[in-house]
């Protein structure tokens, strides 16, 4: 190809010092009132500085042409095919607008023929940069029309996956039972933070790294739900939090957001956007305990009232004991007495379980008389 672009181009240059010799003798402007001979002999002398003039810079020209051509196809490549249309559209509008504009021009001669070019380029370029910088109001603009629908099936619907809902592992478990649809989308961000986390000298954030990297690829493998890695993250450089960004893309996109970060779920419900919180989904799943009702648990540590004991189920559920403190390290029965719900988990409150005085009897004493 560069070889056939160099005959070209060469051949071009060659042609174009021959026209001008030619043009320039039918004409006289060198005023020089040559004969037909010379005239051709003129011609051949441009041709002949054509040709050399060709040789020399249609490398460059070739050189040229590649280099931009690459950087143009890395451009596109990078560029989301939104952007590509909405670029495209603004171009195409501003291309018609140049030409009515330039139609008017046209009563002006070579003057307005000028002023007509340099103005499809002015407003080709305007139309192209606006539309790229307007999309979200452009988009929002299309899908408001009642055509194109807002509402999509569950399917269809995109959820933001943050960082901490990653590495909490049960997301995996999730996905593969069936009760999540639609396309969890990874922002480039988020997976950045992940593996900045896994690259981390404390060994204790490097091994929650590495396992959320080993969560995502282990959802893309052995589930049905669709995962996308989202990296238009245009607009959202200068903010510098994680959180921030992720609820800003989750209102561009008209996403949820899966998470078990409470802070971060109270700032997106302030934005409008909907959240998906694990935590949540875990204590709705929970068997429901009422008040009244008798566990076994074993204190583990005291509480932060004074003589409170503190003990955890299986599932991680914190129970506290009142008066339970002095029975550290041992396994009682308690009585419920009431129970707390929040976004942040669920906490149960209970008592020890009081035994008559005839348990004590029949149950203990009983076994070795010691009074005989």
């Amino acid at each position: 190809m560069r070889k056939v672009a160099f005959l070209f181009l060469t051949a071009v240059f060659t042609a174009s010092g021959f026209y001008l010799g030619h043009y320039l003798f039918v004409n006289n402007l060198l005023n020089l009132n040559l004969e037909t001979n010379t005239g051709y002999g003129l011609a051949a002398l441009t041709a002949l500085f054509g040709l050399v003039l060709g040789i020399l810079l249609t490398p460059r020209l070739i050189n040229w042409t590649v280099f931009l051509t690459t950087r143009v196809v890395e451009y596109l490549q990078k560029m989301p095919v939104q952007d590509l249309l909405i670029g495209a559209l603004g171009l195409i509008l501003g291309l018609l607008i140049a030409n009515l504009l330039g139609s008017i021009l046209n009563f002006l001669g070579v003057v307005g023929k000028a002023a007509g070019v340099l103005l499809t380029v002015f407003l080709g370029y305007v139309g192209l940069i606006v539309a790229i910088r307007k999309r979200e109001e452009l988009t929002g603009v299309f899908t408001s029309l009642p055509w194109f629908g807002k509402e999509k099936p569950s399917k269809g619907e995109a959820k933001l996956l943050d960082t901490s809902a990653i590495i909490d592992g049960r997301i995996a478990d999730l996905c593969t039972s069936g009760f999540l649809e639609g396309t969890l989308v990874i922002p480039s961000f988020v997976l950045e933070e992940l593996q900045h986390i896994a690259d981390s000298n404390d060994l204790l954030k490097r091994n929650r790294g590495r396992r959320g990297l080993d969560i995502l690829n282990m959802v893309r493998r052995k589930s049905d739900i669709r995962v996308q890695i989202y990296e238009n993250v245009k607009g959202l450089e200068d903010t510098p939090e994680v959180d921030a960004k992720l609820v800003k893309l989750a209102k561009r996109l008209g996403a949820k957001i899966i998470t078990n970060d409470f802070n971060l779920n109270k700032v997106a419900e302030l934005h409008g956007v909907k959240v998906l919180n694990i935590n949540e989904l875990a204590n709705a799943l929970k068997p429901v305990v009422l008040p009244g009702e008798e566990m076994t648990v074993q204190i583990i540590k005291d509480g932060k009232e004074p003589g409170q004991g503190v003990g955890y189920l299986d599932d991680g559920t914190m129970i506290v004991v009142d008066s339970g403190k002095r029975f550290i390290g041992q396994t009682i029965t308690v009585i419920v007495t009431s129970v707390l719900q929040t976004t942040a988990g669920r906490m149960i409150f209970a008592k020890p379980k009081t035994f008559r005085r005839e348990e004590y009897v029949n149950g203990k004493f009983n076994e070795v008389n010691v009074v005989g």
